[in-house]
Order: C-alpha cells, then structure tokens, then sequence
C-alpha cells in the first residue's frame, strides 16, 4: 500500500522499527479430480471464487459446510473470502467487511438468482466442498487473481491454509 513516492521515507521507517506486524490467514484449494492448474500455488489470500465460463447462462454450485448440506446457490458464480479478501470481490457482491483478527470466512453469492442467498459467515475451521454444474462443460475458478478452468461435477474443497503470512504495516 505504500506509493512510490513515498518508499525511500517507509524503508526508513521500517528500519528504525516503526511498523506493525499483522498475520492473515489463506484459503487452500484441493480437487476431485487432482487439477494441476491449481499445483503447486493452491492457496489465496484473499479469496476463492467460481464463476461461469459463459456470460450468458447461471451454473448451480452445490455447497456444503463439514459435510452437512449448505444449499444450491443458482447464480453467475460463489466467493469463499477471507477477512482480509473481505473488503474485494465479496464485498462488491453485497458481502460483509470482516475485521482481519477474527477467524471466520465469507461465503458470498455472485448476482444470485434467489432473493434469500445472502452472504454467510462460518468460523475458519469449517471445510467447505462445492460442486458446479450448468449448461455449459466447465466453469472458472480464480484463486486471488490466478484462473483455471474445471469441468463439471469437479468436486472442490476449500479449507484454511496451514500457514499464515505476516503483512508489515507502517505506524
């Protein structure tokens, strides 16, 4: 976040110790079957995202929390968001600003075409599985900004990654 203007003064900064350290978690990425468009990067910071391949038809994402049956979003795609990711995608679908020190993710419909699918917040130990299927082959997922294109019926399963990063922030 800092502007290049700026950068000689916050080097400065940082080494005479005027910063904060803030630690975010990630989401992982695993699927069935194995995509190696996924490998070895499996992890966001900020969130996953399934979307439609097409622009002109809604896919079905069947979406399941530690294995209990959530719902069926019908609707141009899902975001699964961190905190930190909270205040991007998701929060541009309707989705809530979640401060980055709780332990909780977002799940946040894409333009859904049910007036009752609202964003939902789950603690960051929950497992998430998701199956996509519509009209079209296959569909998009993003993770932050890298996509890969899965085929229907791909089972994908999103969970907290083991490992944190650790973000410097200028007093």
């Amino acid at each position: 976040t800092i502007q290049k203007e700026k950068i000689t003064e916050s080097i400065k900064n940082i080494l005479q110790g005027n910063f904060s350290i803030s630690e975010r978690s990630l989401l992982s990425i695993e699927t069935k079957p194995e995509s190696s468009q996924l490998q070895p990067l499996n992890f966001a910071l900020n969130e996953i995202a399934v979307n439609r391949k097409n622009t002109t038809s809604i896919i079905k994402v069947e979406t399941f929390v530690n294995g209990e049956n959530l719902t069926s979003y019908c609707s141009d795609g899902l975001v699964v968001a961190t905190p930190t990711g909270s205040t991007g995608y998701s929060l541009s679908c309707g989705g809530p600003v979640i401060d980055p020190s709780t332990n909780s993710l977002v799940i946040t419909p894409i333009a859904p075409h049910n007036l009752n699918a609202r964003p939902l917040v789950i603690p960051d130990n929950c497992i998430i599985t998701l199956k996509v299927s519509g009209r079209e082959e296959n569909y998009l997922v993003s993770l932050d900004s890298r996509i890969a294109t899965l085929d229907n019926e791909t089972i994908i399963t999103i969970r907290k990654s083991p490992f944190t990063i650790k973000l410097v922030q200028l007093l």
